[in-house]
């Protein structure tokens, strides 16, 4: 099945808004319920990589898409089982720890998971394209 091209400058606006939102959910977790307050950041940055990929690749299947967001997202997170200096001093940064984490949880892979899946149904059911 072939892929409507994506409207960038939809996808350019919901970037934006879940940005602004998974900031939120840090910066004001204190008044949500503390399970949603626990899990909504990485279901946030989860759904962000699915739609900043299909924001860079408009033509690429909504499939491949949710593929290439799942592999992106659990290499982050595998890879926050390593540490060394180097790593370790881009992730003390605001930058670093916000793209590259900080320790490793399974729950994380969970989140990530949940948010590209919110990103198919928001791209399947919604039809967000141009």
């Amino acid at each position: 099945m072939k892929m409507n091209k994506r409207n960038r400058v939809n996808y350019g606006i919901l970037i934006i808004i879940v940005v602004l939102l998974g900031i939120g959910s840090r910066k004001f977790g204190y008044i949500l319920p503390r399970f949603i307050a626990s899990y909504l950041g990485d279901t946030l940055w989860g759904l962000m990589i699915f739609l900043v990929i299909g924001f860079l690749c408009n033509n690429l299947n909504t499939d491949i898409v949710a593929i290439s967001s799942l592999i992106f997202c659990f290499f982050i997170e595998f890879s926050q089982l390593y540490h060394s200096a180097f790593i370790d001093s881009i992730r003390s940064t605001v930058i670093g720890g916000l793209i590259l984490g900080f320790g490793f949880l399974w729950s994380d892979l969970i989140c990530y998971s949940l948010g590209i899946i919110i990103g198919v149904l928001i791209e399947k059911g919604l039809i967000i394209t141009k």
